[in-house]
């Protein structure tokens, strides 16, 4: 199995990588090899599900081989870049590992992306091919990468996931085309970069993250152990796939390291994933808080399908309030799991045997004994256990460097290897994590340094707030003012900043913590990466004090 680097890959050091080898963390297996290993052990069980389509291991190993066959016959190969945006359907399973199993590099885009953001993307990955849907919930996907391929010299191919009928734009291929006899593969390195992801980051192009079969099959296989799957496991991809926590916390690539079924769901709203629920005998998903809240609201309404077969939810993707994480247990009949974490690498769970205190007041613990974590003030020293900081973490399945980008790895790593995840947390004495918020999430007012998710917090026990968003706004005299941004429940909900103020000042918060401004919205604006967008909503702010 010949080895090779990809250009722009900043690799583990040779001693860690070397160890991590000699522990049994990385074990050399590829995603080709887990998916014929499930295939061979298990061939009639159900690997993936969706509304219109059952698929065993053994069909789902042999789609994928004939599909790389046939993408190889188009000319993509080892390291060849292909950005992936595909809704939740069976078919992104299928092409991942057909590309995974060429050697070529999935880059992994989200359905909410559109041209500012594929643009960038493609030409920073330098991108050979784009494989897409056709029309999915009314909008054109096929067009839309046409118009990316006309724009970026580098991309060569447009492959369709069609349902049939589907008028492809000149030059374009339906994936039917590529559906071969499977015929010979490469043999690859577990050690070869896998695929692109996406950075989490709310500014910006998101970055890209190179990871490798060995770092990223190692935080599957240990999410998946954490997580307890086995074979009769049913995680629901409710979130979209090609984010980091839906795809392996533990997500669809642990159900199948557990041999177990993934289903998929088209949107993840209560009305459709209910059902789905019943329908496939879910056991597990993943949720963002605003959508766990969402589905709370709703089972607690009553009347919902059959959820009997669900034991249990996580909650990540941001710092889920503590009185939404006391509602979700008992609403929805599940034990909560929080989990945080980054595309980069570290990952930290509750367990599921964990006290109720630690379920609901922390974000969990890193997922693994070689993780290695420490909080530090802005000079870099390290800070007592229970003291707010910044985040910084080493480990196996954690990046040395941004794929191709030396500015942006001089921001984020230190010289030593340590990744700056740009997040304040608490390190308990017990080793579990408070999550603060992002670093540039905090409002310096008057010198006093406001924590955006601590008000949030109590903003969203408000019987009115469904979510809540705190920005600063600059201030000639203060620095920075409080701006609270809230989503009502209903039209009916009084969210003004005298009602706001009362509700935050009877809850005991101190008055320098006070927001300034309350602005009502009906939706919150998203980055890239599908996190509400706090660059935007102080652009909001902005352009209204430029109207007043």
């Amino acid at each position: 199995m010949s080895s090779t680097v990809l250009p722009g890959f900043t690799p583990w050091p040779a001693a860690d990588a070397q160890r991590y080898r000699e522990l049994g963390l990385w074990t050399g297996e590829t995603f080709g090899d887990m998916l014929a290993a499930r295939a061979a052990a298990t061939p009639e069980a159900i690997a993936v599900v969706d509304t219109a389509n059952s698929w065993s291991y053994a069909e789902l190993d042999r789609r994928s081989r004939s599909l790389a066959t046939g993408l190889a016959r188009l000319g993509i190969g080892r390291q060849d870049r292909v950005l992936v945006q595909l809704p939740n359907r069976a078919e992104f399973v299928e092409v991942i590992f057909a590309l995974f199993r060429l050697g070529a590099l999935p880059v992994f885009c989200l359905p909410a992306h559109r041209q500012a953001e594929l643009v960038p993307i493609a030409t920073a990955s330098a991108a050979k091919a784009v494989i897409t849907c056709g029309k999915h919930q009314l909008f054109d996907y096929a067009a839309l990468a046409d118009s990316i391929r006309q724009q970026v010299a580098s991309l060569e191919h447009l492959v369709v996931v069609g349902d049939g009928d589907a008028d492809l734009p000149a030059g374009a291929h339906d994936i039917a085309e590529f559906r071969d006899e499977p015929g010979e593969l490469p043999v690859l390195n577990a050690g070869d970069v896998a695929f692109l992801q996406l950075s989490g980051g709310s500014t910006g192009i998101p970055k890209l993250i190179p990871r490798t079969h060995d770092d990223y099959l190692f935080s599957v296989r240990r999410s998946a152990e954490i997580c307890e799957l086995g074979s009769d496991s049913v995680y629901l991809a409710t979130l979209p796939v090609a984010h980091n926590f839906p795809m392996s916390s533990p997500g669809i690539l642990g159900a199948l390291w557990a041999g177990g079924t993934v289903a998929m769901t088209p949107d993840p709203t209560p009305a459709t994933a209910f059902p789905l629920i019943e329908k496939f005998g879910v056991t597990i998903t993943g949720l963002v808080p605003p959508l766990a809240r969402l589905w709370v609201e709703r089972a607690e309404a009553g009347n919902t399908p059959d959820l009997s077969s669900l034991r249990v939810v996580l909650v990540g993707g941001a710092r889920c309030p503590e009185e939404l994480a006391e509602r979700v247990g008992p609403a929805l009949g599940v034990t909560l799991q929080q989990v945080f974490g980054m595309a980069e690498g570290l990952v930290c769970y509750t367990r599921l045997d964990d006290p109720t205190d630690v379920v609901i007041a922390t974000q969990g613990r890193p997922m693994s004994e070689y993780d290695r974590v420490k909080v530090v003030d802005d000079q870099g020293v390290e800070v007592p256990p229970g003291t707010d900081g910044n985040l910084l973490t080493q480990g196996p399945y954690t990046i040395r460097g941004y794929y191709d980008n030396a500015e942006a790895n001089a921001r984020s790593f230190t010289a030593d290897g340590w990744y700056s995840t740009g997040d304040i947390v608490s390190l308990r004495p017990d080793g579990n994590l408070e999550v603060r918020g992002r670093a540039g999430d905090w409002v310096n007012r008057g010198g006093e340094k406001v924590s955006a998710e601590e008000l949030e917090g109590h903003l969203l026990a408000h019987p009115g707030v469904r979510d809540a968003v705190i920005v600063g706004t600059p201030d000639p005299v203060l620095g920075q003012r409080i701006c609270a941004f809230v989503q009502p429940v209903d039209a009916d909900a009084k969210l003004t900043l005298m009602t706001v103020r009362a509700f935050v000042r009877e809850r005991g918060v101190a008055a320098w913590k006070m927001p300034d401004s309350v602005v009502v919205v009906e939706n919150f604006p998203e980055t890239g990466v599908g996190k509400i967008s706090r660059k935007e909503l102080r652009q909001v702010l902005a352009e209204g004090a430029q109207r007043n």
